[in-house]
């Protein structure tokens, strides 16, 4: 993920020539820096998501980094539903919802989901299965992966020693599900 843009780069990301953004950093509209000892211009992310807000423009293939994506895997409509009132697709959430491991894998390679809900309703040893081979590939070493316990799981914390990153045991309070994934989604946003 890029953290700052050359002129080029932006002229890509806006469709316009790269004359244009130049135009727009000598204004002083697009707000960057200039490489030392050269007339390179350098344009911060942060500063370029700012511009195109304020101009009402696409955030094109940036927009996609906004978004705090959730993959929900074998979980009851009742308990999506409320996962999506709770953190709203206008409030830049967006979901995939999966009824297998395998449905779970294909979406979680083209999806690429900074969330993981997965409820053990599906089977103990499927949604472990799953959680293991997430967790072998690279991309996932640091996904949130949050496991949904039913009420008789013994020990619902041992579930962490299969790469589950914290455990939910029914019944409990969706909100705190929602507000843990909230608290993740806007330090995720901070870093940028």
């Amino acid at each position: 993920m890029k953290k700052v843009f050359t002129t080029g780069q932006v002229a890509k990301i806006c469709k316009v020539a790269p004359r244009t953004v130049s135009k727009w950093f000598d204004s002083g509209r697009l707000r960057g820096y200039r490489i030392p000892g050269s007339q390179d211009r350098r344009i911060p992310r942060e500063q370029l998501i700012r511009f195109l807000k304020e101009h009402g423009m696409p955030l094109g293939e940036l927009e996609e980094e906004e978004w705090h994506k959730v993959l929900i895997i074998g979980a009851e409509k009742l308990f999506i539903d409320r996962v999506r009132e709770l953190l709203p697709e206008d409030e830049d959430y967006k979901y995939e919802i999966a009824q297998s491991g395998f449905e779970a894998g294909i979406m979680a390679e083209s999806f690429h989901p900074d969330t993981i809900i997965i409820d053990l309703a599906l089977g103990r040893s499927e949604a472990i299965q799953i959680t293991s081979n997430l967790r072998k590939n690279a991309a996932y070493e640091v996904t949130l992966i949050i496991g949904l316990a039913s009420e008789d799981e013994a020990a619902p914390e041992k579930l962490t020693e299969h790469g589950f990153s914290e455990v939910f045991k029914k019944p409990f309070d969706v909100a705190l599900l929602g507000e843990r994934i909230r608290t993740l989604a806007e330090a995720k946003r901070d870093d940028m």
